[in-house]
């Protein structure tokens, strides 16, 4: 019996331990914080119900993901690439809105969302290139490596980023670590590092300039300050012209930056209003917590916080299990990354130990991101916590990550038992 679930099991036992402790958690702490989804479909269960299958269904897709050796990966790089950009330019055009946002394509019983398989095609594919292109003396990546990547990982970042600007931001973050990783020129990297803060400046300055003409976003920001739910409807999608589909986001970032720089305000001028509400009652819950926390299903600000079990999961994740509580799940993206670096480390070859660093950076900066906006220490971006969050698509891909990454231990063991035989 015990082979039978170590066969099942297979992989680094450092980032399986990982993986099941981050699934338990996000199971309890979903389970409370989805008072809201309750509310609304009167049904205590159904939400732990729907949860809980989601997971087991990514635990499923990590052991099957696990079993298929690596260099298959590379052979799934072309047909993900077509996939990604035929999705991404399915959900710009035909795609569902949510939060003013066409992030997910509907389809039979369920909705998906494409930026969520272009994140991890885009590292498949930036790693299977410098790999390819790694200098025979060793002394690091070719200088036409970064040209070939950014080729392919530009044009995705811009169509993801016109819905999900965090997510575009998120991914090519990912892709210029691992360029720096695998040792592209420094030249090179200088030069990128120069023409983004240019280009970031450029944005910033479009975005404060342009947002006044994007009515969409000022009015339902209006209607969320009215009390009102916006609802979006098929046909003013349909309606929107070519200027107003490319800046309908300018108004939601525009306030988002400018939101952090308002800070200076007395306690008792202090107002909740639209634009800082769930951030305050997300501090709310982080002050109330204490060190062990209110415990688990206790929370209070969870009936406040519309995304407590998505963007904020981590400030009720404080507020029941306390800074004990925030501190473990902290050190578990940690071990995750240390593991993550210690398998990258044995690879015989650069492909898999590109792509094992890849994924592991997209989901601990993913959490990164995630968690300093519970805190506030970062502008909110819609970015939910990796594994622990409540999700579809999110969940079973970023479960489907952590088993590449198992794929990529095991090859990585036999190596090491291999080299200890030798020397014996």
């Amino acid at each position: 019996m015990e082979k039978k679930i170590g066969n099942l099991f297979k992989g680094d036992k450092g980032i399986w331990t990982v993986f099941l402790f981050l699934c338990l958690i996000s199971i309890v702490e979903v389970f409370s914080a989805s008072s809201t989804l309750t509310y609304k479909t009167h049904n205590y269960m159904m939400p732990l119900i729907y949860h809980t299958a989601m997971i087991l269904v990514g635990v499923a897709v990590a052991i099957i993901t696990l079993n298929i050796p690596c260099r298959y990966f590379k052979l799934l790089t072309p047909l993900m690439l077509v996939i990604t950009y035929a999705t991404l330019l399915w959900v710009l055009i035909g795609g569902e809105s949510i939060n003013g946002a066409n992030r997910v394509i509907q389809l039979p019983g369920f909705t998906f969302q494409p930026s969520e398989i272009a994140k991890g095609t885009m590292v498949l594919t930036a790693a299977q290139i410098l790999s390819a292109m790694q200098r025979e003396d060793e002394s690091g990546a070719d200088d036409k490596a970064m040209k070939y990547i950014l080729f392919l990982v530009v044009p995705a970042t811009m169509l993801i980023g016109l819905e999900n600007l965090s997510t575009a931001c998120l991914l090519f973050a990912v892709i210029v670590v691992m360029m720096f990783i695998a040792r592209v020129p420094l030249r090179q990297m200088g030069k990128l590092m120069g023409v983004l803060v240019l280009l970031v400046g450029l944005f910033l300055g479009l975005v404060f300039w342009l947002a006044k003409y994007d009515k969409e976003g000022q009015a339902m920001e209006q209607a969320q300050a009215d009390g009102l739910e916006q609802v979006d409807k098929p046909a003013e999608k349909k309606d929107r012209s070519g200027f107003e589909k490319l800046t309908h986001r300018f108004w939601t970032w525009k306030n988002r930056i400018a939101g952090k720089s308002d800070k200076n305000v007395s306690a008792e001028e202090y107002k909740i209003t639209d634009k800082n509400f769930q951030v305050t009652h997300a501090n709310f819950a982080i002050a109330s917590s204490g060190v062990i926390g209110k415990g688990p299903g206790n929370s209070v600000e969870r009936d406040y916080l519309p995304q407590a079990f998505s963007d904020f999961i981590y400030a009720i994740i404080i507020e029941e299990l306390g800074l004990l509580g925030a501190i473990a799940v902290v050190f578990l993206y940690v071990i995750l990354l240390f593991r993550a670096g210690r398998i990258a480390s044995r690879c015989e070859n650069n492909f898999p130990a590109f792509l094992v660093m890849g994924l592991t950076l997209l989901l601990v900066f993913q959490a990164i991101i995630n968690m300093c906006v519970a805190v506030d220490f970062g502008i909110v971006t819609g970015q939910p916590l990796p594994l622990i969050s409540k999700g579809g698509t999110s969940t079973i891909v970023n479960c489907a990550y952590v088993g590449v990454i198992l794929s990529v231990s095991r090859s990585a063991k036999r190596k090491d038992q291999s080299v200890k035989t030798a020397e014996v």
